[in-house]
Formats: C-alpha cells, structure tokens, sequence
C-alpha cells in the first residue's frame, strides 16, 4: 500500500498494478486512489473497466495500444476476472511490453505466486496484497471515525467491537456507524452498547461457545448452539467451523511453544495478531491431547453422517456432551 502511496506522490506510474488479497474494503480505498490520480473523473474515453469472467482480452489488448485521448494515461481496470490463478495466453504475454502511456490495474481475491500475473507484477509492475490490518492499525482508524464523530469507546468496548465485528473492514465500519447512531449524543460507547447493537457473526458464537466448553458450561454452550441453529446455521458447517477452530489452536499453541510471538505467528499462519493472541489464550485452556482427541471425534462423527448413520445435529450435541461436560 505504501508503494502506491509513493507513486502517486510522486506522480510516477508503473504500467502494471496487481491489487490482491482479502481485505475489500482497503482494495477498493487503494483502486479508487490509484484510478483517481490517474485519469479525471468521467473520462470514459480513457478508462475501461473488465470484469467477472468471460473477459475479452484480445480487446484489452486492443485498447491498451491505443494512445489516451488528449491525456496523459490510458487506464484499464480488470476486477475479479481469476486471472490471478490463471492468466490467458495472450494477455499474460502481452504484460511485458505494455506501452508507457497505459495502465493495467488488476484487482483480484488472490494471486498463485507461481502465475504469469503475478509474476509480471513483481517483475515490472506492483504487486500489493492487502489483508486484514493488525489491531493497531484498525484501533487508530476506528480511533479517527469516533473523534470525527465526537466520540470515544472503553477499552472494553473495543475488545468486544473487535471480536464480534473483525471480518472485514467494510463490516466493521457498517457496526461502527450503526453504534455512533445509537447514543446519540452521548460521547462514551459502552461494552453494552456494543453488544445491544452489534451483530455477532458465527465465527463469534463459535469462539464463544468453545469459551464455554472449555469452562465446562455445559448449558452456556448448549445455548449458543441453539441460538445458531435458530439463526439457520446448519449444525455441519458449525462443527466444521469448531474443526477450523481447533485446527488453529494446535498449530498456534506448537508455534507459541517454539517461543514465536504473536506477530511472528499471525504472518506464518495468515490471521490477525489479534486472533492469534485470542487464540492463544483459548487454546491454553485445553490440553494437547483434548484437542487431539476433539479433531478425531468431529472427523469420526463426520464421516458417519455422510455415510447416514448419524444425524448431523446430533453430531455437534455429542461434541458438546463429551468436551462441555464437567470431570
């Protein structure tokens, strides 16, 4: 991001930008900037836009040779085409030799390290992923809305704004703005108020339900289950969500006994620091082998539901009699 930063400061343009990663509402901020520096706005003689598939690339091409009319740039803007995991022929040999006066932006879920787009980019271009920023840098841009708006959050607001709304951006400044609404004109948003407006996603209900296993709360987790299902959440992707979890938690907890910080961990496992320390701390509530153990019990359950001899609702419950029950 900062690369881009730096470009349109100095108002020096590669020919080739590749925009990828996880984080839609920092790709759209960073396109948008890049775009605007670019060519005016409304100037459709010298801007193109592609994209989804089925993306005629002899015609980008086409349009990429053609000088900009009475401007400095000619800008083609690609989104979502999957030419970040494979890249057709002709447009992937053409990235090489693209005239000075255009631009290529490309704006992509992900990128194969190994594609010709890639590659391309990192050659004779820019390649900037974008993923889901750190916790001091959504704290400080958070920070910059609430005092926009005359407002502050306690400390134990944020953790749980954090928690419950940490998908992306985008749904975090959604939340944000619906909390700022709700008080009004008080100037303190409080952990109530967080969790009277704010809509808690399943990863949330999962984590916290997990919580309470590994309290043995038995009828805590038995609640949340049951709110889940409430919600429509078919209980096979919630033990498939409780497997992911899991998951996480051995590789984190043999990671964090090799001395790696969270830091440090968050850019081996590709998560959040945020959620490697929570992480972290509920997998110390839980021994090496329980967690074994729970990973080979969901995979059993599993595999007899998809053979029929187990009902899938009945999976999950038998998870949660066996971990959430009290020794």
């Amino acid at each position: 991001m900062r690369r881009i930063d730096e470009d349109i400061a100095k108002g020096q343009f590669q020919n080739l930008y590749l925009i990828y990663g996880e984080e839609d509402y920092l790709k759209l901020q960073y396109k948008n900037k890049l775009i605007a520096a670019l060519v005016n706005e409304g100037d459709n003689m010298n801007f193109s836009k592609y994209q989804d598939s089925g993306i005629n690339t002899a015609q980008i091409i086409d349009q990429a040779e053609t000088m900009p009319f009475f401007a400095e740039h000619r800008v083609i803007l690609i989104e979502n085409s999957g030419f970040g995991k494979k890249m057709p022929e002709d447009l992937g040999s053409y990235l090489s030799s693209i005239p000075e006066f255009t631009v290529l932006i490309f704006v992509e879920p992900s990128a194969d390290k190994r594609g010709k787009l890639y590659k391309a980019a990192k050659a004779c271009g820019r390649d900037i992923e974008i993923n889901m920023p750190n916790e001091a840098v959504l704290a400080k841009w958070v920070g910059a809305q609430l005092n926009a708006a005359g407002k502050q959050m306690k400390k134990d607001a944020w953790t749980q704004f954090l928690n419950m709304t940490h998908e992306s951006m985008d749904n975090m400044s959604r939340e944000l703005e619906k909390l700022i609404t709700y008080v009004g004109e008080r100037n303190q948003i409080t952990l109530e108020d967080v969790n009277a407006i704010c809509i808690a996603k399943v990863e949330t209900k999962i984590f916290d339900m997990l919580n309470a296993i590994s309290a043995k709360d038995m009828v805590k987790t038995m609640d949340l289950y049951q709110d889940m299902l409430s919600a429509k959440e078919p209980p096979m992707r919630i033990l498939t969500m409780i497997v992911r979890q899991f998951r996480q938690m051995k590789v984190v907890k043999e990671l964090s006994g090799f001395g790696n910080n969270a830091s440090t961990i968050a850019s081996r496992v590709g998560m959040p620091d945020f959620a490697v320390r929570r992480t972290i701390q509920l997998a110390g509530n839980f021994s090496d082998k329980e967690i074994t153990n729970l990973l080979n019990d969901a995979s059993d359950f599993e595999e007899q539901f998809k053979t029929g001899r187990l009902d899938e609702k009945l999976a999950v419950e038998l998870i949660i009699m066996k971990y959430a029950a009290k020794k």
